[in-house]
């Protein structure tokens, strides 16, 4: 890595980067917007997940989360005077259709029009998210992902956004984290709808991949120019030990995850390795799997943040531990702070799969903020994170690897899903009382670096 006193410097850090290059910051729609019964929009599977007993750390929903429905212009302004020149949005797709099928909610849209106007008449070119996790609780009602019926449905959904914002909008994006979403929500239970079953979340998986596809060529059809990606959330991951067990297992893992997705969208089917551990575990019971089509991406968007350290309990699939080595610095997340790794994994799917182009779609970290007498925010920690790993990207573009932007996560403070109002990963402090906004020191050090970056 470069010298690390450097490496926080915004201005030296900045000349590292190519003229262009797209800085930009990151949100969700369940995780910001608020106004969840207003206007039509009808109920996500996030709204019921999250009155579920115990199901979220602090009891909160996403009913409110930072108001940003109503107060989008004051977060518009906030980004414009950061100075990013991206932002990568989620459209709620409960808002857009609130049965999840059929006519769509004009008001709804409306929110997004002046979201997308907002954002063009103050220099921030928009990056829409078609779906991040806030499925229509109607669609889950008739089995939600794993119905296959889905990927028509998500098609539509695409048609009736693109067909609204497609004369302004040329980045588009399919899914955020389909693993997460997959895996998380229907094997291991603790994000919505909150299922316990590998087959189901196997199929789950399955009809993301269809269901991207399908999107992209109905986004394809109605938009000029349309640039396609999907984000996918890729981790380093490495052995807990030099064990062969251990070596095994991380191996395994790694391809029951993140080649789980990322070979068939780069037209190679499910990846041998990952087929046998899901087989050998029994998360292919009852599963019929075909090789999706391909992805037909023209970036791919990386969710870059930690270390995950595999330890095998045993030689049985999927009897591993996966979490952070010992003794190494840790997010409030308990997340292994690994910028090094960032460089990895970039270096490795250039190698792997040669996309068109990596766009950082999500980057960032999780500290306890305090609010010093002054009313600022000093979150020197963040503040390194981000550093570390921009100078960590910065070693993979000197490498040849085609990184062509990078979205901080997040631009608010906002709702960390399981975890509530609990973790705060925003450049920007939300009170969440008064839903006042404070830029944090994270902000106007990446303000200095944007602006450094001409």
């Amino acid at each position: 890595m470069a010298n690390a006193e450097l490496d926080l410097d915004p201005t030296a850090l900045a000349a590292r980067f190519p003229k262009g290059f797209a800085w930009g910051v990151a949100t969700s729609a369940y995780q910001v917007e608020g106004a969840a019964a207003e206007e039509g929009r009808g109920r996500s599977i996030w709204d019921t997940f999250a009155r579920v007993p115990g199901a979220i750390a602090d009891g909160q929903t996403g009913d409110v989360a930072c108001d940003h429905y109503h107060r989008f212009r004051e977060d518009v302004a906030l980004m414009a005077g950061i100075g990013a020149r991206a932002y990568r949005f989620s459209v709620s797709w409960p808002r857009v259709q609130p049965d999840g099928t059929g006519a769509a909610n004009e008001r709804g849209l409306d929110f997004y029009d002046r979201l997308v106007d907002a954002l063009l008449a103050a220099g921030v070119q928009p990056l829409v998210n078609l779906f991040h996790w806030d499925l229509p609780q109607a669609i889950q009602d008739r089995g939600g992902f794993a119905n296959a019926g889905v990927v028509g449905w998500f098609a539509d959904h695409a048609a009736v956004v693109a067909g609204r914002l497609g004369d302004r909008v040329t980045d588009w994006m399919t899914f955020n984290e389909p693993a997460v979403f997959a895996f998380l929500g229907h094997a291991d239970g603790i994000h919505a709808p909150g299922l316990r079953d590998w087959p189901t979340a196997l199929r789950v998986a399955d009809n993301q991949l269809r269901a991207h596809a399908a999107a992209g060529s109905v986004i394809r059809s109605l938009v000029r120019d349309a640039r396609i990606g999907i984000a996918i959330d890729v981790n380093q991951v490495a052995p807990a030990t030099d064990s062969d067990r251990d070596r095994r297992a991380a191996a395994a893992w790694s391809s029951a995850r993140d080649a789980w997705f990322l070979d068939p969208l780069f037209g190679r089917g499910y990846p041998r390795l990952g087929l046998e551990a899901h087989r050998a575990a029994g998360h292919l019971d009852g599963v019929e799997l075909s090789d999706p089509p391909p992805g037909d991406l023209d970036y791919l968007g990386l969710n870059y943040y930690r270390r995950d350290a595999v330890s095998a309990r045993s030689d049985a699939s999927f009897d591993w531990e996966i979490g952070p080595r010992a003794g190494t610095e840790q997010t409030q997340m308990d997340w292994e702070v690994a910028p090094e790794g960032l460089r990895d994994v970039l270096l490795a799917l250039h190698v792997e799969y040669a996309p068109r182009e990596i766009v950082i779609t999500e980057n960032g970290a999780a500290y306890p903020d305090t609010v010093d007498p002054d009313g600022r925010i000093h979150d020197a920690p963040r503040v390194r994170y981000l550093a570390r790993h921009l100078a960590a990207a910065a070693e993979a573009l000197a490498a040849g690897v085609p990184l062509t932007g990078y979205h901080a996560w997040s631009v608010l403070d906002n709702y960390e899903w399981s975890l509530g109002y609990t973790r705060r990963f925003g450049l920007v402090r939300v009170d969440f009382e008064n839903q006042r906004r404070t830029r944090k020191d994270s902000a106007d050090w990446f303000a200095r670096l944007i602006a450094a970056s001409g």
